[in-house]
């Protein structure tokens, strides 16, 4: 099998568990917490948690089948490694391919969300901005990331915690919209609000796609992938549940800014900038994460020459791959500027839905003394990130199946014209 072991593609392990658990934690808790609630209410109304509860099932198979993964390949990369090693260089370039245009999606979501919340008549230069910076921050080495990422992380769930108070606390906060015997969503319905939650949950990817810079990753990319899951999920439930239980389904779907219109329904106006502020710092959280799980992928992608190899140097003095990083800096630049995201956010959830899938596949092709996972967890995982990757609205499906094909077919023309291999 190909691998990327040269003395390029040797970024250094500086990372710890409480460093890999921020950076991953960062990644889940962003904008989409502020956000999610609504368009997935819409979809299940009193089913919202059950929603959530899908959507953490099949994050968790697919976090212990990635976990047990990076434990026996510690490589920057994540599943693009993953299924390149245990499936064939397809199935790893097809994971790949996914993670990177798909996040690259993200990550201009990710800064344009910021903009808006920030200066909506300025958005398109402030995202602009906000990704530059982002980017020299990360050129700089992980260290200084993850210092920034805990700040960022910890601005975020301080609002969280302020809004979960005011409203279970309060008056207006009533039981009756938890109840699911008033309405049945339909199975569609039901698992399409789960596969946009399941969005939310995805950061944790960050954590072993950095799997070269842990140290001890046998047994740092577990622990962290678990204990940032279960607490994201904790997080989670209680603020859809916050959320849910104020507004109501028809409030909540109907709502652009969810928080800050749980914040005024319960008689705290005075939180509304407190959560504006939490939405900026938690879009650049994820942004930052975003930024570094992807430029890894393309740099592992880049040591194999599947892109140009170029980018797969890391830096003599801060030990990262700076070029993938401004390679992947510049491209959400030209997104931001350039591109309608309308469909972005469905489509990156494909992608992510289908980069899950070759993980879950590459984790069954793992033996007995491999700590292979019990077989009904990437079982689950797989068929799960199938199902809800169709049945997220049609214009998503559409457009994720035809840039995976798109994918296949650059990887077909390579193996076929061997004077295209770079």
């Amino acid at each position: 099998m190909t691998t990327s072991s040269g003395s390029q593609a040797r970024p250094s392990r500086v990372l710890g568990t409480a460093d890999a658990v921020t950076l991953g934690a960062s990644a889940m808790v962003g904008a989409g917490v502020f956000a999610v609630f609504a368009p997935a209410a819409e979809e299940a109304g009193a089913w919202l948690l059950v929603a959530l509860l899908i959507a953490a099932v099949v994050a968790y198979c697919n976090a212990t089948s990635s976990a047990r993964l990076a434990a026996r390949h510690p490589e920057s990369g994540g599943t693009y490694v993953y299924g390149r090693e245990r499936l064939g260089e397809m199935w790893g370039y097809l994971a790949g391919w996914a993670f990177t245009v798909g996040k690259t999606a993200s990550c201009a979501v990710m800064a344009l969300t910021f903009a808006a919340y920030v200066a909506p008549e300025w958005s398109r230069p402030l995202a602009v901005g906000a990704v530059v910076c982002l980017t020299a921050v990360n050129y700089t080495g992980l260290r200084k990331s993850t210092g920034v990422a805990r700040i960022l992380l910890a601005l975020v769930l301080a609002v969280l915690a302020a809004v979960v108070a005011v409203a279970l606390g309060g008056s207006e906060a009533d039981a009756r919209h938890l109840d699911v015997s008033t309405q049945w969503p339909g199975f569609f319905g039901l698992l399409g609000a789960a596969g946009m939650l399941f969005f939310a949950f995805a950061g944790y990817a960050r954590i072993a796609t950095l799997g070269g810079e842990v140290r001890d990753p046998s047994t740092t990319i577990p622990r962290a992938i678990g204990l940032a899951l279960a607490g994201v999920f904790v997080v989670y439930l209680l603020v859809g549940a916050s959320v849910l239980t104020v507004l109501g389904r028809e409030r909540l779907a109907a709502s652009a800014a969810p928080l800050a219109d749980t914040a005024v329904a319960t008689g705290w106006p005075q939180l509304v900038p407190a959560v504006t502020a939490g939405a900026a710092a938690a879009s650049l959280g994820a942004l930052l994460a975003l930024i570094l799980g992807v430029s890894r992928t393309v740099a592992a992608m880049a040591a194999d020459g599947h892109l140009p190899r170029f980018l797969a140097r890391v830096h003599d003095r801060f030990g990262v791959p700076h070029r993938a990083e401004l390679a992947v800096g510049a491209g959400v630049c030209v997104l931001v500027l350039a591109a309608d995201l309308g469909d972005a956010i469905g489509f990156s959830a494909f992608g992510v839905l289908a980069y899950y899938a070759i993980a879950n596949a590459s984790a069954l092709r793992l033996g007995p003394d491999e700590n292979r996972p019990p077989l009904l967890v990437p079982v689950v995982g797989l068929a799960g990130c199938v199902v809800l990757a169709f049945s997220l609205p049609l214009n998503s499906v559409i457009a994720g199946v035809g840039v995976l094909a798109l994918g296949a077919a650059l990887w077909w023309v390579r193996r076929v014209l061997p004077g295209l291999r770079s």
